[in-house]
């Protein structure tokens, strides 16, 4: 899966005021990031608030995303929660030859057991043929897919084929890196990781703020890619503080935040979440300043 290395980013899912999709917006949004140059898009992920969505308007997005992007980036699906039969039976009904992969989040809430989520993606991963990229986020899900669970997945499984990984830790990073199957994925889940992981030997992110500085965010991880360490640091650090603000107030409060400044789209978030404060958004302000020129 070549394709998905590099900056992938996880779309957000812009809003009217009467919180209806802005279509117009996501379709911006879209060849915003195309345009900026980075490699691949995540659909309805949890940055795209997926689990306020209905079944109509997941469709409506992906339709969008589909269409705005007329083939030219290869395109991965969200497909995950805590419910293994639900998550399946969505799996064995999706057919579409327009996404290149599923991406699917560790289960949350329920905290099972590593063999719990070991036989989750199992079974997922016995009822498509589509590459699978794993989904690990503690802080979201409660329980930390362990690397023995992750590398277990890898041997054991052909179509599953990368992870999102998201804990934070790079010794655990590094610990996936160094007894992977050689071409198994490993792609950061964290901005503020995605450098040192690829220097690591990883593949790539799939990033929140890269969509809102894309062209910086995909230099980076492709001067990363070349080796280039140097470079890439200088990004990185020019970087940093969006990396932080954009989750100050929950995601994608700050990334919606940005896009606003960048006239892209409002920050209209869904309940439980709420729109970012006049105060983070002048920092973000603040922040996107010096990367308008690359932007705009």
């Amino acid at each position: 899966m070549k394709e998905l290395v590099g900056t992938g980013v996880a779309l957000v899912t812009p809003f009217n005021q009467d919180l209806s999709i802005d279509t117009q917006a996501l379709t911006r949004i879209v060849n915003f990031c195309i345009d900026g140059g980075v490699d691949y898009l995540v659909v309805l992920g949890t940055t795209g608030e997926s689990v306020t969505l209905n079944k109509a308007e997941k469709m409506q997005v992906m339709d969008i995303v589909v269409e705005a992007n007329a083939g030219r980036l290869p395109l991965v699906l969200g497909i995950g929660g805590n419910s293994t039969y639900r998550i399946v039976d969505e799996i064995k009904s999706f057919e579409s030859d327009d996404f290149a992969a599923i991406l699917s989040v560790s289960p949350y809430y329920n905290k099972p057991t590593q063999e719990g989520i070991y036989q989750h993606f199992k079974a997922i991963s016995e009822v498509t043929n589509k590459p699978i990229i794993l989904y690990n986020v503690p802080g979201r899900t409660g329980s930390n897919m362990l690397p023995e669970t992750s590398l277990r997945l890898a041997h054991d499984f052909d179509n599953i084929i990368g992870i999102k990984e998201a804990s934070g830790d790079m010794v655990q990073v590094q610990e996936i890196i160094k007894r992977k199957p050689a071409d198994f994925m490993v792609i950061s889940g964290d901005d503020i990781t995605a450098l040192p992981t690829v220097l690591a030997g990883g593949s790539g992110v799939i990033s929140v703020l890269g969509q809102g500085v894309p062209v910086a965010f995909s230099n980076m991880i492709n001067f990363a890619l070349e080796g280039n360490a140097a470079k890439a640091y200088e990004l990185h650090y020019e970087l940093q503080d969006g990396m932080n603000l954009i989750f100050n107030e929950g995601n994608p409060a700050g990334i919606k935040g940005i896009f606003e400044q960048l006239g892209l789209s409002n920050a209209v978030v869904r309940l439980p979440l709420i729109e970012a404060t006049p105060s983070l958004k002048s920092q973000l302000s603040t922040f996107i300043k010096p990367f308008a020129k690359i932007t705009a």
